[in-house]
């Protein structure tokens, strides 16, 4: 049989394939206004507002960051502080969502309110700077990661997909002696890559994007990651007031923003349409049982 659309199904698609159009060169057109200003020269930019397609080609923004050992640095404390803190968010977060799947757990919905009372209430930022201060957290890559190391909201979704695993699974695997530890590491993570790409994807992106508790509990400026750096750098529009061993030479102010805020996104950029496709399926799957 042929499916005839209907008028209404007609207006329908072409009314949502215009806000995609839409929302598409919404974003685009930024993005290509930033890449333009990264790689012209001053004489170009200041000739008319909108740029889309370069000109002519000059590289000094791009050099003067890739000459500064500040943005280096902060390249490595971000990349550190992403990879640690992701890596920590979904191990505990599975850790702690497995148990909480299970009908078995004793007070099971007096620890699941709590859990959601969390999302709700929290101490503050005041209280949250003493206590990472007595604690002696303060300049160090726990400061960033430990505090928000499990997410509530992550924790009821990945609950939610657990529970929708065949039980007969758990049965067999402790028919042949397996433990609980080994069932989540060996059985219930594996068969949960699409969850596990939606709250890695969540955490990398947070953490790759965060600056205001860096900003809070670093001060060694050798430790700040790179979103504080590219804060910096916009707000005072050079490298040189930050960095002594960056160039001399004049670059072009806006060019250099530009260039920093290109080198700053890339890495997500990059990593996002490879996770896409599990990102879409865990989202939907652990939101969709009760």
């Amino acid at each position: 049989m042929v499916y005839k659309a209907s008028l209404m199904d007609r207006v329908l698609g072409i009314t949502i394939y215009t806000i995609l159009l839409l929302l598409s060169i919404f974003t685009l057109v930024p993005l290509a206004q930033v890449i333009t200003i990264s790689l012209s020269p001053s004489e170009i930019i200041g000739k008319y507002g909108l740029h889309l397609f370069p000109t002519k080609f000059d590289f000094s923004g791009y050099s003067e960051v890739f000459h500064t050992q500040l943005v280096w640095r902060a390249y490595g404390n971000t990349l550190l502080r992403t990879v640690l803190g992701t890596t920590l968010t979904v191990l505990l977060t599975f850790m702690g969502a497995y148990p909480l799947s299970k009908k078995t757990l004793p007070n099971r919905k007096l620890w699941t309110g709590f859990i959601v009372l969390t999302m709700f209430f929290s101490g503050g930022m005041i209280p949250s700077y003493i206590l990472i201060k007595n604690i002696g957290l303060m300049n160090s890559v726990w400061a960033l990661v430990l505090p928000g190391a499990v997410s509530a909201f992550m924790l009821l979704i990945v609950r939610n997909f657990i529970s929708g695993l065949p039980e007969s699974l758990e049965e067999s695997a402790k028919i042949d002696g397996a433990n609980d530890i080994a069932i989540l590491f060996k059985i219930v993570i594996p068969l949960s890559l699409p969850i596990v790409a939606t709250v890695g994807l969540y955490t990398a992106v947070y953490h790759w994007n965060a600056w205001f508790d860096s900003m809070i509990y670093i001060q060694d400026q050798k430790k700040q990651v790179l979103q504080l750096v590219l804060r910096k750098i916009l707000l005072e529009g050079q490298l040189q007031t930050m960095d002594t061993n960056a160039q001399q030479a004049a670059v072009n102010t806006e060019s250099m923003k530009m260039a920093t805020l290109l080198v700053a996104i890339i890495p997500i950029i990059c990593v996002y349409p490879f996770l896409q496709k599990y990102f879409i399926k865990g989202s939907l799957v652990g939101s969709v049982k009760g």
